[in-house]
């Protein structure tokens, strides 16, 4: 007797994609329609699938070039320059060798979905952070806090925020990838590049990494301090923000050198 449509459904859904060509092989000679519109849609998954792999793959071009002679490469990106509140943050990501050789296996190092911060819904974030620093040779975050932004400037505050994440490896690299900026003091081979989080595949790591980890601070922020509302805009100049700063004023965590009333 042949299986329902809807029990094939559930047994197409539960197939991971490297199982899915077996599979439709094997119910491609059903000619119900709707088991014709399953498979359709399995071979969307693996189409979408090696898509993927393949913007992946485009976004370790850098990673790549430097293997040989760097076999340790490490992305480094920060979080939070731009807001009236919060520190800045940094993360510090150095993902596998093999992150895209196994991008068929269930358990793999595969990252689907990776991709600079902004590009991704807040729910995904959270999903690919849990992933990354899962799934990480090794990753470390940096935080410098308000005050220090405001004695330093911003600029100087995201290298210090980068210098951190990077010490917080546990592990010492071949090579920092870093986005659109230099490191000073710092002996290790370095790689400036422009848009950074949208062209290496460790700095989009190290990203995700950062915004994340800051985004669950000023979550924590807005408990602390509840008539800001910081967990709706993470300290940026939102007219909430600004209504509210008008309101009551500057809290501890607000940067004093970047509020003007």
């Amino acid at each position: 007797m042949s299986k329902s449509i809807s029990e094939i459904t559930r047994i197409f859904k539960e197939t991971c994609v490297r199982d899915l060509p077996d599979l439709i092989r094997e119910y491609e000679a059903d000619e119900r329609s709707g088991v014709k519109q399953i498979i359709e849609k399995a071979r969307k998954r693996i189409d979408d699938r090696i898509a993927e792999r393949e913007r992946l793959k485009s976004l370790f071009y850098f990673e790549e070039k430097y293997r040989s002679e760097c076999p340790v490469i490490c992305g480094i990106d920060e979080a939070g320059r731009g807001p009236l509140a919060g520190p800045v943050v940094a993360g510090a990501v150095i993902l596998p060798a093999d992150v895209l050789d196994t991008w068929e296996d269930p358990d793999g190092m595969f990252i689907e979905g990776l991709n600079d911060s902004k590009q991704v819904s807040k729910k995904r974030r959270a999903e690919l952070f849990q992933e990354i620093t899962e799934k990480a040779v090794a990753h470390g975050v940096g935080v410098v806090p308000p005050a220090r932004i405001d004695e330093v400037n911003i600029r100087v505050a995201a290298m210090e925020a980068m210098k951190l994440a990077f010490e917080d490896l546990g592990v010492v690299p071949d090579m920092l990838l870093i986005d659109a900026m230099n490191l000073p003091d710092v002996s290790i081979r370095q790689v400036n590049i422009i848009k950074g989080d949208a062209r290496s595949l460790s700095i989009a790591a190290a990203s995700i990494v950062a915004k994340e980890t800051r985004d669950r601070m000023m979550e924590n922020y807005a408990e602390l301090y509840p008539e800001y509302h910081f967990e709706k805009h993470m300290g940026y100049g939102t007219k909430l923000h600004m209504d509210m700063l008008k309101e009551h004023g500057m809290c501890p965590i607000h940067r004093r050198t970047f509020v003007h009333l």
